[in-house]
């Protein structure tokens, strides 16, 4: 795996968009897969993965607790 994942956000913000947390499971598939963009036999399952790791990246955001903030 890559050593130069970089922090997509701050660890608190109030507004993180359905497209922050897609465009961050897309690089993650990407970067995992090793393909930009999948051939025609493997967008579906490339599509998938997206959607999966996008609901499980809502769902940490939805119960991850910072200190300092109220939910």
């Amino acid at each position: 795996m890559c050593r130069s994942i970089k922090t997509l956000r701050p660890p608190f913000e109030d507004e993180v968009t359905e497209g922050d947390m897609r465009a961050a499971a897309l690089q993650y598939v990407r970067k995992v897969s090793g393909f930009r963009s999948p051939a025609a036999h493997n967008a579906e399952a490339f599509e998938r993965a997206v959607d999966q790791i996008t609901a499980a990246t809502v769902e940490l955001l939805a119960h991850l607790e910072v200190r300092g903030h109220a939910k």
